[in-house]
């Protein structure tokens, strides 16, 4: 009888190779989302950013995020196509920072697989240091770890953590927000990275459509408008910072317009959304209408086409709306501020979506 042959890692499903490979691959995408502050390059233990830029600052604060993006990832792996699903990656940290007033430094990222194959790694992490470029910040490293077992060999899961930095007395949020503000709204690029569960549950669990689908009302396939990237706003927030007065940021994630816009509202103040000021895309219309689902289960759970909202005092708003149009973001007042009175809530919509 032959004696069995020894474990290894890689009769375990570990491929070091592989791992090795996907890490060339990925270096040259990563030294394109850099900065002068990065010190070292790819491969070592740790990212190193040089702290020293700090020293112009009175009192820093560090501000820190970390996301992932849900279960979109699932609609990259059914697509088979993997090089923009960072990009909604580093929107959804990075926007996060930002809304503090905090211009964002660099990013870390952490990918997990069922097996290694060095290109999809590598596109993925293309995706990420373009979103970092996007972002104006540095992807200072990562990790690739494989779960086989774990994981089925097509599947993945990725997640982010940045760090950013602001001025202690230009930090930005519910204390600054006074009656009479505006509130400005950015429109999104689509779905961006969050309701994805309630999405897919509609479009392939009710409807039974296919990603392939041609549909007319988005002027593509529905794989292609699902897989539309997260826009990323941080620079042109940064820009709103330097020319005009800024209140306060919301980032519009999981939870819809009005629980976000919530967490900036102070107690004593209230924020009204006018609906009728937009129109959003049709894949909101198309997900509520296929799904039979509720306009308040669609508006908390999904960003009904707005992506970041600021607010800002009424003196500031035509500045800080030409700025947004000379960066090519489409922006609309679409709500203000006023007393909270005996009113229970932080945010009221009101009336109904234009068009």
């Amino acid at each position: 009888m032959s004696a069995m042959a020894g474990a290894s890692y890689a009769a375990a499903g570990v491929d070091i190779e592989a791992g090795d490979r996907a890490v060339e691959l990925m270096k040259e995408w990563v030294k394109k989302a850099t900065r002068p502050e990065v010190v070292g390059g790819l491969g070592g233990f740790a990212g190193l950013f040089d702290a020293s830029a700090l020293k112009r600052y009175e009192r820093p604060l560090l501000a820190s995020a970390t996301d992932g993006v849900g279960t979109k990832v699932a609609i990259a792996q059914k697509m088979d196509v993997h090089d923009t699903i960072g990009h909604d990656l580093v929107g959804m940290v990075v926007d996060d920072i930002v809304v503090t007033g905090a211009e964002p430094l660099f990013m870390t990222d952490y990918i997990c697989v069922g097996k290694v194959v060095p290109e999809r790694v590598a596109a993925i992490v293309k995706g990420i240091a373009e979103g970092c470029v996007l972002a104006g910040c540095a992807l200072v490293g990562g990790e690739t770890a494989e779960h086989p077992g774990l994981l089925g060999a097509d599947e993945y899961d990725v997640a982010g953590a940045g760090t950013g930095v602001v001025e202690a007395d230009q930090v930005l949020g519910a204390d600054r927000i006074r009656t009479g503000d505006a509130v400005i709204a950015m429109a999104s690029s689509g779905l961006h990275s969050n309701g994805y569960s309630l999405v897919r549950h509609v479009f392939f669990d009710r409807a039974g459509w296919a990603l392939d689908r041609e549909v007319p009302e988005f002027g593509r396939t529905l794989g292609e408008e699902l897989l539309e990237p997260t826009k990323i706003y941080s620079l042109d927030c940064l820009a709103l910072i330097r020319t005009a007065e800024v209140h306060g940021f919301s980032h519009i994630t999981g939870g819809g317009l009005a629980n976000n816009l919530a967490r900036v509202i102070p107690d004593s103040l209230h924020a009204t959304v006018d609906r009728s000021t937009w129109t959003p895309g049709a894949v909101f219309d198309t997900v509520g209408r296929l799904g039979g689902v509720e306009r308040a289960e669609l508006e908390k759970t999904l960003n009904m086409g707005v992506g970041m909202m600021a607010v800002v005092p009424e003196q500031s708003v035509d500045v800080a709306l030409s700025v947004l149009a000379d960066r090519g973001v489409d922006a609309w007042v679409a709500g203000e501020i006023t007393e909270r009175g005996e009113r229970s809530g932080a945010v009221t919509m009101t009336g109904d979506y234009a068009g």
